[in-house]
């Protein structure tokens, strides 16, 4: 008896939004208008789905159209993070598309009483033998696309798609390039009116008194909007609604706030504090071996700021007891249903439009200003109202990346062999974003007058890439092993998501003890990897990385180099990266060379740049980026006390890509993080011969770390 086949199953985005219309429509003048739910936050999403979205449908790129997400048109995504867009959307689409394909050739047969195997698709006209033709758009009336999909057509092959897998212009950037309004910052609405929110200097402080009258004086004024402990100025433009605020904060009294933790000893901090502790994976020896002797290492990265260059900022307008939102958040229906819940109003009565913002890395500030906007909006008679927070603000009041202590006890055998692995993480939760909760994690609902609490940041779980842990359980075979998360429950700043979450602290010192491990047996470190790896895409990339670097180089005096590498989240993309660095007491990483695997490429281009911005970003991490604060206040709110990474100081940055196209595509903004962080902290005890093993690796680290070592 045969068994039954198995039930195609739809992409996981395309299930929970299955109608066709949602995704794909014709419009009149030959255009294709493609609606995903992810959003463009500069990784370059918009073309990769472009690309997609004409392969399937055998159309011209330059007849697609991407329409911005949106909760009144867009299926519901989620959010745009995890570097999940392409692996998620983009699987969703390419079947949409597909299931569009073929149901258009079928009424196509019917109209020209053709084969539909017969026909063929040449940028959306559709022909057949005896010059008989038609094309999408003349049949768009006579197909319907309100139906759900049922993942009964197949999309096209790997070797069959034209447009997939080459590098194409990024269809964002030449209005970037060319200053035409594209982000939300340079959006302009008739009769706008401008907001700004008063928020304390001193951590965790509740505004308690305000004196107003300074303020109601500034010319250009429309109103003080106060809601308990929140509070904020309307005015007709800018520079008077800064003077107002201006005003207004000399007449503030603030209450006296809590207390943040020693800056010089966050490690201490972080494992002192109630903890909820998750053992995230064991493994067991199949053999016991005796550990000669054990390397216990700690590991710390600070708290980190998103820092992107430009500051956070929404708009917002009020029609009877419905509101329009503009916002760079990155998930459009998380936001309106934590905008739902402070309202108390329905979620259908919220409209909340995405636009881009000049910068984005994961959970920063673009959802706490969304709701600054909405509150002010409330007092400008239906008149738009657009909040743009201050550097000052953002520095100090938007969610940082979670600092993390991390150690790892490697037991060895007498060869220095590992024979045993404990990996502990002390960080507070990695996400805290809107939507996923019964409380709403805006700022200003911590602030108003009815207040809900501040939300302690947890972890996603494991099977989801986990938080804190990310990263965490090591790709490389070891005998056995031992990972627990121990998670804060109490949380002296905001923290969320950042870039990799706990992936960049995990992977950094996974490679770093490894690293530590090869220089005690003598080995050479790309070698005693490859010889604890058994996937060969792992092995693929590290060996790609040190062909292309030229691995390992003769010694020269100040120059180092080192090797770090992660495949992200254990299911995502692979990346082994070489750093060359330069340095005595100071640290200048000269080149990164790097190898990705993202399975199929949609777009080189666009993989380079994402691996390109991540190794950048993370070179900064490293070298410089810290959140600084005494015992009352965040006290790096400028770029002068949160430097980061100038131009001068970029490295050069050489990518290869391991082409797979007969593998589904993963994304790649995450992957470099964490391997660069390990691979230019390696490269520093090669150069150096010290190990630095708190981030940032800062030039009075490294002569403390000398200093230790005489």
């Amino acid at each position: 008896m045969s068994m039954p086949s198995p039930v195609p199953k739809l992409p996981v985005s395309l299930a929970a939004n299955p109608k066709l219309s949602s995704w794909v429509r014709f419009s009149g003048e030959g255009g294709v208008a493609i609606s995903p739910g992810k959003v463009e936050i500069g990784q370059g999403i918009v073309t990769a789905l472009a690309q997609i979205a004409a392969d399937e449908l055998d159309v011209d790129i330059g007849r697609i159209e991407l329409i911005r997400a949106s909760t009144a048109a867009s299926p519901n995504e989620g959010v745009t993070s995890g570097s999940l867009s392409v692996q998620q959307s983009g699987r969703a689409l390419r079947q949409v598309c597909a299931e569009v394909r073929h149901r258009f050739l079928a009424a196509a047969s019917e109209r020209l009483g053709v084969d539909a195997a017969l026909l063929d698709v040449d940028d959306g006209t559709i022909s057949g033998p005896g010059n008989v033709r038609t094309s999408y758009w003349e049949l768009a009336g006579d197909v319907s696309l309100d139906r759900d999909a049922t993942a009964g057509a197949v999309a096209k092959p790997a070797a069959t798609r034209g447009v997939a897998g080459h590098s194409v212009q990024r269809v964002d950037i030449p209005d970037k390039v060319f200053a035409r309004p594209r982000f939300i910052h340079d959006r302009a609405l008739p009769d706008l009116a401008h907001g700004r929110v008063l928020r304390p200097d001193i951590s965790g402080a509740r505004l308690i008194a305000l004196d107003e009258t300074a303020a109601r004086a500034v010319p250009g004024l429309v109103a003080i909007v106060r809601d308990g402990g929140f509070a904020g100025v309307l005015a007709d433009s800018e520079a008077a609604a800064e003077a107002a605020l201006k005003a207004l904060r000399k007449g503030a009294t603030w209450s006296a706030g809590e207390p943040l933790p020693d800056e010089d000893d966050l490690a201490g901090f972080l494992k002192s504090q109630p903890v909820e502790t998750t053992v995230i994976d064991a493994r067991a020896a199949a053999t016991t071996k005796r550990a000669a002797r054990t390397l216990r290492r700690q590991y710390t990265r600070p708290y980190i700021a998103h820092a992107s260059i430009a500051p956070s900022c929404a708009m917002a307008r009020w029609d009877g007891d419905r509101i329009h939102v503009w916002t760079h958040s990155q998930g459009v229906y998380l936001l309106r249903a934590d905008l739902a819940i402070v309202l108390e109003l329905p979620a259908e009565n919220i409209v909340v439009e995405h636009m881009e913002g000049a910068g984005c890395y994961g959970h920063n500030a673009a959802d706490d200003v969304a709701l600054d906007a909405v509150l002010l909006a409330k007092a400008a008679s239906g008149r738009p109202v657009r909040v743009q927070w201050s550097r000052h603000d953002e520095m100090s009041h938007a969610p940082f990346g979670a600092a993390m202590a991390i150690e790892i006890e490697a037991d060895l055998d007498a060869d220095s062999e590992i024979v045993g692995w404990r990996h502990a993480i002390w960080s507070n939760g990695h996400a805290a974003r809107p939507g996923r909760a019964a409380q709403p994690a805006l700022l200003a609902a911590t602030e108003i007058a009815n207040p809900y609490p501040r939300m302690i940041s947890t972890n996603p779980p494991a099977a989801n890439g986990g938080g804190g842990d990310r990263n965490s359980v090591p790709l490389y075979d070891l005998p056995a092993w031992t990972i627990t998360s121990h998670r804060l429950l109490t949380m002296p700043v905001r923290t969320s998501a950042l870039r990799t979450l706990g992936g960049q602290g995990n992977v950094f010192a996974i490679e770093s003890i490894l690293d530590e491990i090869a220089v005690l047996r003598g080995e050479d470190p790309i070698t005693f990897r490859l010889r604890y790896l058994r996937d060969e895409r792992a092995c693929d990339v590290i060996r790609a990385a040190a062909r292309r670097a030229q691995w390992k180089p003769q010694k020269q005096s100040g120059i180092g180099h080192g090797v770090g590498f992660a495949r992200y989240k254990n299911t995502g993309a692979y990346c082994a990266a070489i750093a060359e660095i330069e340095g005595t007491d100071d640290i200048r990483v000269r080149r990164l060379t790097l190898a990705v695997d993202v399975g199929e490429t949609i777009n080189p281009d666009g993989v380079i740049n994402q691996i390109e911005g991540g190794a950048i970003q993370a070179t900064s991490w490293v070298l410089k980026e810290r959140v600084r604060f005494d015992r009352t206040h965040i006290t790096s709110t400028s770029w002068t006390d949160y430097p980061i990474l100038t131009f001068s100081e970029v490295p050069a940055v050489d990518v290869e890509i391991i082409q797979r196209p007969e593998i589904e595509p993963v994304g790649a903004g995450e992957a470099a993080h964490g391997p660069v962080t390990a691979a230019i902290a390696n490269a520093v005890f090669d150069c150096l011969g010290v190990r630095v093993r708190d981030l940032p690796i800062t030039r009075d680290r490294i002569i403390a770390a000398m200093e230790l070592a005489s």
